[in-house]
């Protein structure tokens, strides 16, 4: 572990970690997505474990988590033909384990974890995870392992690599070493460079029932579990079965915020450019950062659910190609705005100028 990292875990925020809730290194329950949690156990089991995995869908459904469970579970049984292997049901290790405890505080040097890193000058967290920092994974996974065991690289997310740093990774996926495992966590599987695609096994997970995400929700410790039944009940429903999403709607007026944007969503390609430029004046300014992040994510979902409406449809290349131009035009103006601090709110208006030329055809 890099002592960049061990003082992140130590005094300051961590970009894969929810406010106050517990980093799913430390989570020990896993709710939903069973069939996931099964085909990496069995792959172990059977000897057949495939050396790098993509663990995708949309955030919130426990794909962290289920990386952190699978490395807990290999460090606890490094060899797949132990009878405690063989007869296990579930990927879960007790937390009173010495190997829960070293994951719990990433205590062991053949377990390394890429993310976001955290900007001291700036006191945000970089847009992306830089080269160096795979570079120093590189580095340390290209020595002798410290137990013999698995060497175990975590990516979360693989959306955050920029070009830079996914040729780096994708070079050491192409040549691991010995007995080393990749978990790549994706939001967004279908931007992961190609290369990287083509060389991992995809573990698709799926959205979580209500009563899956109000367990969750309990699970994460008092100050959730405290939550009202009703307005969790209520949350759980809207998730569109995701537990972060489900966090965030706890609060009435995020739940405004969805039903205001989504309403503007639906309406494309009609536009109110009142309400729009309403929209942009709010996320313009870097204090409504979880808004900005809301925007986003529900303007991906559109965009996926528009191509693939229109690819289903069959009413013609013209809309299809629109609304899959516009999604590439419109990932990477995020990009370069997010990179190089570009004005916000003339993303917001670009971006809805872009949607309503791709709905017309």
């Amino acid at each position: 572990m890099s002592r960049a990292l061990a003082k992140e875990i130590a005094t300051g925020p961590e970009s894969d970690r929810l406010e106050d809730a517990p980093h799913p290194r430390e989570t020990l329950t896993f709710f939903g997505n069973a069939a996931a949690e099964r085909a990496l156990l069995e792959a172990y089991q059977q000897n057949r474990l495939a050396h790098a995995w993509i663990l995708g869908g949309p955030e919130g459904l426990g794909k962290a988590t289920l990386a952190w469970r699978f490395a807990r579970f290999l460090l606890a049984h490094p060899d797949p033909k132990a009878a405690e292997v063989q007869e296990a049901a579930s990927l879960l290790v007790p937390g009173d384990t010495h190997a829960a405890r070293q994951i719990a505080g990433l205590a062991t040097a053949d377990i390394h974890l890429l993310r976001r890193s955290f900007n001291d000058k700036t006191k945000k967290f970089f847009t992306e995870i830089k080269i160096d920092e795979v570079r120093e994974v590189i580095d340390k996974m290209h020595r002798a392992s410290g137990t013999g065991g698995w060497r175990i690289v975590i990516v979360d997310s693989a959306d955050d690599l920029n070009r830079s740093s996914a040729n780096a990774l994708l070079k050491l996926i192409e040549e691991p070493p010995e007995r080393a495992l990749f978990l790549l966590v994706a939001h967004q599987p279908g931007r992961i460079l190609p290369t990287i695609r083509s060389r991992c096994r995809r573990l698709q997970l799926e959205p979580m029932q209500p009563d899956e995400i109000e367990a969750a929700v309990r699970a994460l410790g008092p100050s959730f579990a405290s939550a009202p039944e009703a307005t969790l009940r209520a949350a759980a429903e809207a998730a569109e079965g995701g537990v972060r999403e489900a966090l965030r709607l706890l609060d009435e007026e995020s739940l405004a915020f969805d039903r205001s944007l989504g309403a503007m969503l639906r309406r494309l390609p009609q536009v109110e450019w009142g309400a729009v430029h309403a929209l942009a004046d709010r996320l313009a300014g870097h204090e409504n950062e979880q808004a900005f992040e809301t925007f986003l994510s529900m303007l991906y979902r559109f965009l996926d659910a528009r191509v693939k409406a229109e690819a289903g449809e069959g009413a013609g290349a013209g809309r299809l190609i629109g609304y899959a131009g516009a999604w590439e035009e419109i990932v990477e103006a995020v990009r370069e705005t997010l990179v190089f601090n570009f004005d916000r709110r003339a993303l917001v208006l670009g971006i809805f100028l872009r949607l309503e030329k791709a709905g017309r055809g």
